[in-house]
């Protein structure tokens, strides 16, 4: 299967950070790493995610040209995943999607550690029109920029540990859902300091994909 990863963001290191999580979680599938370079460098809110959306739709031409088999939108707010999903030729899924997929999958009640309060009300909207406001106790922000997040500095990492201490303590959960794609990597640290279940999108997405493109007759 020809599995593509669009990140909607001009950031290249993170769209390779997202591939090598992609490939570590599917190493039996072919990974491809797009970038937008139309797009913010960070999406942040949802004036960010709209400034992205177009150049993510010029990417599509390419995308069947080269026969890829799922397309996943690795932004957590899922930019523009619903035009994207109308105008391809493949299933698409975005990152924020999958990692609530595979937390009701796994039995989780869940919140999401994200970046900024601005991406709050985004992901907000998306956990409701997907149907999984019931077993989301709460989006929580980190108060941390993306490319920050991506930077994984002590300090962040501190910011992020501290976040999901709060979550384990005061939300009733057992899983949190990492609410950005920058925090794709950060699983392995970040698991060593709590009890929850980590669940990344980029990994979910990955995972998902297969079932997926069968379903749609692509594999």
């Amino acid at each position: 299967m020809r599995l593509l990863f669009i990140n909607p963001n001009s950031t290249v290191a993170m769209t390779e950070s997202i591939a090598e999580t992609a490939r570590a979680a599917t190493p039996e599938h072919e990974v491809l790493g797009w970038t937008n370079h139309a797009g913010p460098p960070a999406i942040q809110g949802p004036a960010d995610g709209e400034a992205a959306v177009v150049g993510v739709l010029g990417l599509l031409a390419q995308a069947k040209a080269q026969d890829v088999d799922c397309i996943v939108i690795a932004c957590f707010d899922d930019t523009g995943l619903a035009e994207i999903r109308a105008a391809t030729h493949c299933p698409v899924i975005g990152i924020g999607q999958a990692a609530f997929h595979m937390a009701a999958l796994l039995g989780h009640r869940f919140s999401v550690v994200t970046t900024l309060p601005i991406s709050v009300p985004v992901i907000e909207e998306n956990i409701a029109s997907y149907g999984f406001g019931g077993i989301c106790a709460r989006v929580r922000p980190s108060n941390l920029p993306v490319l920050e997040v991506e930077e994984a500095a002590p300090p962040a990492m501190a910011r992020l540990a501290e976040e999901l201490a709060f979550a384990e303590a005061e939300d009733g959960i057992s899983a949190v859902v990492l609410g950005c794609a920058g925090m794709a990597a950060l699983v392995p640290q970040l698991s060593k300091g709590t009890q929850l279940v980590l669940i990344d999108g980029v990994a979910a997405a990955a995972r998902l994909a297969l079932p997926l493109a069968q379903m749609a007759g692509r594999v």
